[in-house]
C-alpha cells in the first residue's frame, strides 16, 4: 500500500452522480438520488458530483485566487502563519502536516478559512476548539470577498448534502438538521509543487489518510494526483479531474455513526503532473456539540454499536492532535 503506484484505468471507477434531484419538487426524485449516494457510500464513500450549483466561474475564481496567494514570498505568507491562530486559520508551511501515520510529511502547502467569528463571540471567548476569526492576507484586494462567497456557497451546498445523506440511510430529510447548524466548517487552499527527482523515501504531495469529519468536497485542477484505496482490488485507483464535478467524500465521523456500514476511505496524492498541482478541499464537520452514536438504521438486531458515542468538537480535537503531534 506504500507503493507509489496505482492501477492505470481507462474509465472512470467512481460513480457519477446527478443531485438535480435532492432540489426537484418531490420526494420521489429527492429518494432515488439519495439511492445512487447510499450505494456509493456503502461501496468506497468516493464519488463525483454534477448539477451541485455552484457557479464555474466562481469555482475557477477561488482556483486563481489560491494561485495569487501561494505565489506570494515565503516571508509574506508566514506573516499570517496558522502557528498564531488558536482556531487553526491561515497559512500551512511545506511539510507541517503528515497525514500518513509512519511517513515523511506532506509536501504541500495550505491555507486554513473558517467560519469568521470575532473574538468577542461566545463561542470564541469559551474557547471552543476551531472556533475564532480567520487571519487574512492584507495586499490581494478581491481574495476574501472571493473566499466568503464561496464558503456560503459550499455551506448551502453541503446542507442539501446531508438531506441526501438523512434519506440515503432511510431517515427522515431533516434527521441532521441540528448537526448543520452552527457548524464546524474548513475550506482548505492547497499547492503542491513538482514531486522533487530524488524524493524522500515515501514522500508523497499528501499521505495516505481518512478525512476527519463528515464529508468532504474537493474542488481541483487538472493536474490529478488524487488516488483512492480499493479494499476489494487491493490497489490504488484514481480519482481524475472530471469538468464541473466535485468529488465528495465521507470521513471518520460518518463511518462512525453509521457503524461502519458507509466507507470512509483512505486516499492520497501523488502529484506526478511534472506541474504544480492547486486544490480546495471543503471539509464539512457539523456542529461542535452534536454527539455521534450509531444510527439506528444501521444495527441489525443482535448488533452492538463498534463506537461509543463522542462530541463532533472532542473527535475532531483528536484527529487534529494525531497529524500535528501536539
Amino acid at each position: 500500500m506504500s507503493m507509489l503506484t496505482a492501477q492505470m484505468v481507462s474509465r472512470v471507477t467512481l460513480p457519477v452522480i446527478d443531485i438535480a434531484g435532492l432540489r426537484a419538487k418531490n420526494l420521489h426524485e429527492h429518494k432515488a438520488a439519495a439511492t445512487e449516494v447510499r450505494n456509493a457510500c456503502l461501496d468506497k464513500g468516493f464519488f463525483y458530483i454534477t448539477n451541485h450549483g455552484i457557479p464555474e466561474v466562481l469555482r475557477q475564481r477561488v482556483l486563481a485566487e489560491a494561485k495569487r496567494f501561494f505565489d506570494q514570498s515565503l516571508e509574506t505568507k508566514l506573516s499570517i502563519d496558522r502557528a498564531n491562530s488558536r482556531a487553526n486559520r491561515g497559512y500551512e508551511p511545506l511539510r507541517r502536516q503528515t497525514l500518513e501515520p509512519g511517513g515523511p510529511p506532506d509536501l504541500k502547502e495550505g491555507f486554513y478559512i473558517g467560519v469568521e467569528l470575532s473574538e468577542d463571540d461566545p463561542r470564541v471567548i469559551s474557547g471552543k476548539f476551531d472556533h475564532g476569526p480567520n487571519q487574512w492576507p492584507s495586499n490581494l484586494p478581491g481574495f476574501r470577498e472571493t473566499m466568503d462567497a464561496y464558503f456560503a456557497a459550499m455551506l448551502e451546498l453541503e446542507q442539501l448534502l446531508w438531506r441526501g445523506l438523512a434519506l440515503s440511510l432511510h431517515l427522515e430529510e431533516t434527521a441532521f438538521s441540528e448537526f448543520c447548524r452552527n457548524p464546524i466548517a474548513t475550506l482548505r487552499l492547497l499547492h503542491y509543487p513538482q514531486q522533487p527527482a530524488n524524493p524522500r523515501p515515501g514522500e508523497k504531495g499528501c499521505g495516505a489518510h481518512t478525512d476527519f469529519g463528515g464529508t468532504t468536497l474537493l474542488l481541483q485542477d487538472n493536474a490529478g494526483g488524487l488516488q483512492v484505496w480499493d479494499q476489494e482490488q487491493q490497489s490504488w485507483i484514481h480519482a481524475p479531474p472530471l469538468g464541473g464535478t466535485y468529488v465528495v467524500n465521507l470521513g471518520d465521523m460518518v463511518a462512525r455513526w453509521t457503524n461502519d456500514r458507509y466507507r470512509s476511505t483512505l486516499h492520497r496524492v501523488v502529484n506526478l503532473s511534472g506541474n504544480e498541482r492547486y486544490s480546495v478541499p471543503f471539509f464539512f464537520t457539523g456542529n461542535p456539540d452534536q454527539v455521534v452514536s450509531c444510527l439506528p438504521t444501521c444495527l441489525a438486531p443482535g448488533e452492538t454499536a463498534k463506537y461509543p458515542p463522542t462530541l463532533v468538537s472532542e473527535h475532531l480535537a483528536k484527529m487534529f492532535r494525531r497529524t500535528y503531534g501536539s
